[in-house]
């Protein structure tokens, strides 16, 4: 009897475990679909898709007259308790992927993740506007000052 109430509660407490973390990676749902920007390069899009219970993935491309250029490759994933927006920049870092950690700033419609190793940037954000909005900010010292590039961007699906 005391070893089913053992083997019970242990499986609570690890069901209890695994339903948080798949409740912070929920609760940013919000970002999913196509989001759009328009920039001196053309207009930006990123596309956020739910691969699994755990992981998010997007992918930022410009539409610049009809060609298409790839820009990143983005993975939001949840591990050691913290998000992790995995990026790999298209002619940056040997096509490597760069970790950048969420921050105690994120929460459900703020996301906020750093790399202090890393060149440019050093910050990664995301705001929910609303819902069809959300501003995007990418900032850090480049060159040894204070940078930012601010992306506002409207849902288009």
């Amino acid at each position: 009897m005391k070893t089913k109430l053992i083997a019970a509660l242990l499986g609570i407490s690890i069901l209890g475990s695994w339903a948080q973390q798949q409740s912070e990676i929920k609760k940013l749902e919000w970002l999913l679909g196509t989001w759009e920007t328009r920039t001196p390069k053309g207009k930006l899009y990123e596309t956020w898709i739910k691969k699994s219970n755990s992981e998010f993935q997007a992918k930022s491309y410009y539409l610049n007259k009809k060609d298409t250029i790839m820009f990143e490759r983005v993975q939001l994933v949840e591990k050691d308790k913290k998000l992790h927006y995995i990026v790999s920049v298209t002619g940056q870092h040997h096509e490597q992927p760069v970790d950048f950690v969420s921050t105690a700033g994120s929460n459900s419609t703020a996301l906020v993740f750093e790399n202090q190793q890393n060149d440019f940037p050093q910050i990664i954000t995301y705001k929910k506007i609303a819902k069809d909005s959300l501003f995007a900010e990418i900032s850090g010292k480049m060159n040894g000052k204070i940078a930012k590039q601010a992306f506002p961007m409207k849902k288009i699906k």
